[in-house]
């Protein structure tokens, strides 16, 4: 990942903090910050499919963050002082997570759309869509994973292939 060319040009990044099942993301992250590149990570709003990327200020950031229901550490909802990538100057990249993927470039996510429709929000932005990167496990690649219309193919899958 830090080697990709894409994370390499990048500038604004937007990446999930990983749950213990997802590839770790922590090592992406202090790279991140390290690179002197801006990091924004998911605020997802329950009993709905709206998600936000808001601004983390370092790696240790992360230890102010509340844990949801769903055992995912995200910004709080009364924080309102953290930039949201799209009312800035959008992201040049998204790393994204998934339950499963096919060559195709489709993703398997967990149900709600919140990736779906955070990037038709970023096509309305005058920055328009980041490259989408998902970060994958060998066993995760499928046949094919099943779409809906408004699903939106990822850029490019990850994963270690031995």
């Amino acid at each position: 990942v830090i080697g990709h060319p894409k994370y390499q040009e990048s500038k604004r990044i937007a990446i999930f903090l990983s749950m213990p099942d997802e590839i770790q993301t922590e090592e992406i992250i202090k790279d991140i910050f390290k690179q002197g590149k801006e990091c924004f990570i998911p605020r997802y709003k329950p009993h709905s499919n709206h998600m936000d990327m808001l601004k983390l200020s370092s790696a240790e950031d992360i230890s102010s963050l509340t844990l949801t229901s769903w055992n995912i550490l995200q910004p709080s909802d009364d924080d309102s002082v953290r930039e949201e990538a799209l009312a800035g100057g959008g992201l040049d990249l998204i790393f994204m997570p998934g339950l499963g993927f096919d060559k195709r470039g489709n993703r398997l996510g967990r149900g709600k759309g919140y990736y779906d429709t955070y990037l038709e929000r970023c096509m309305k932005h005058p920055s328009g869509k980041p490259y989408t990167i998902a970060l994958a496990f060998r066993e995760q690649i499928c046949e094919s994973v099943p779409v809906a219309e408004n699903d939106v193919e990822v850029d490019e899958i990850l994963y270690e292939d031995y």
